[in-house]
């Protein structure tokens, strides 16, 4: 379990730092990135007091192949890659293939949103998007009335 070693007392254990780094790598799934069928991709949130802006890393895909979807309180943003079945003659035959195909996607959780004012746009890879927040409104001072002022009464 764990180890109970006195403050400062504690030696630095070649032997144990060995087998867990040998443990670490047998037990890393090293192609779950691959076997994923969604994967994900980088973001930048920034929030100003009028809305959230949101920049998604996206090389290569058109904005054909991205889809944003707004069902409160959760935006969510799916790119999807298809695979093309070419047919390679013996000369170009692929040895490897490199690039991901699948579903690419984000949610985040969001509130108090102008969803209709959303603005999107894709330029060299990166989706920027605009998601204004609903303005509060400010509150009203009521005032108040002396008591005798309110009603009146005839005798």
């Amino acid at each position: 379990m764990f180890d109970l070693v006195p403050f400062g007392k504690r030696r630095d254990d070649a032997f144990g730092m060995l087998t867990k780094s040998l443990y670490d790598v047998f037990n890393d799934d090293f192609f779950a990135p691959i076997k994923s069928s969604t994967m994900s991709f980088r973001t930048d949130i920034r929030e100003s007091e009028q809305a959230y802006l949101i920049e998604a890393e996206l090389p290569g895909f058109k904005k054909e192949e991205i889809d944003i979807d707004y069902a409160s309180p959760y935006l969510t943003i799916k790119a999807v890659r298809k695979e093309e079945n070419a047919e390679e003659n013996k000369d170009h035959q692929i040895v490897r293939r490199e690039r991901r195909y699948g579903e690419y996607v984000r949610r985040f959780y969001v509130q108090d949103i102008a969803e209709e004012e959303i603005r999107a746009s894709l330029k060299d890879g990166l989706l920027k998007l605009e998601v204004p927040k609903r303005q509060k409104r400010q509150g009203k001072r009521i005032e108040i009335q002396d008591g005798d002022s309110g009603s009146s009464q005839s005798e």
